[in-house]
């Protein structure tokens, strides 16, 4: 941002000097506080994207991420998705709250359930510890999925998941006052449901994710 006195401050810069000097800002901490599952490259998979999003074709090609959310109770709730690149359609999407092994185990089982039989998807993640564990790699080489990975500090070869993630947020979460984690598990369902079957954008050619799906499918 610019101030009066035309400097340039950066967002991360000026939260900092903000708790310098003893000043809250509320209004980024409430639902937006920043977390990472990086623990380290212990598991590297290639990264097979490395930054072209460029499916056509429904069910080949998904992304995955977990976000934090800070809720007014003074915890926080974490937020489990799996998209598909192609459609932008939400095929799982889990709230809980703890980011452990339960959740992305959830998240992959949830979207197995919308799978077509026989694909093979690749699936794309950052290398946070949840996609280096062998029980995410043996369910993913069970259902035939194959292993994509950014790297540390490369969020944009993710873009399509933090995409999301900052919609369902600008749209929904930081306009309501979530206390609890069910108060957050409604409004993520609400927005999915609502972003899935009604929301139009250009990428999915002014279409609701679902409904560019079934026309790509008919195609």
């Amino acid at each position: 941002m610019e101030n009066t006195y035309g400097l340039h401050v950066g967002d991360a810069k000026l939260r900092e000097l903000m708790k310098d000097v003893g000043i809250d800002n509320t209004l980024y901490n409430e639902h937006t506080a920043h977390y990472s599952s990086f623990k380290g490259d212990q598991k590297k998979a290639k990264n097979l994207l490395k930054g072209r999003f460029v499916a056509k074709d429904p069910y080949t090609v998904l992304h995955t991420d977990i976000t934090q959310v800070r809720l007014l109770n003074g915890k926080f709730g974490y937020i489990s998705t799996i998209m598909d690149e192609a459609t932008r359609e939400i095929l799982g999407i889990v709230v809980s709250d703890s980011p452990n092994k339960d959740l992305v185990a959830a998240t992959l089982d949830e979207t197995q359930t919308k799978l077509p039989e026989g694909a093979t998807p690749i699936l794309h993640s950052d290398h946070g510890w949840h996609y280096q564990t062998p029980d995410y790699r043996e369910y993913l080489k069970k259902n035939n999925y194959t292993i994509s990975m950014s790297r540390k500090g490369h969020c944009l070869d993710n873009a399509p998941m933090e995409s999301y993630f900052h919609l369902m947020k600008v749209e929904s979460l930081n306009r309501q006052k979530l206390h609890t984690l069910e108060e957050l598990q409604t409004a993520v369902d609400r927005y999915t449901e609502w972003f899935n079957t009604t929301r139009i954008s250009l990428k999915t050619n002014c279409k609701s994710p679902m409904n560019y799906r079934d026309e790509l499918l008919a195609a």
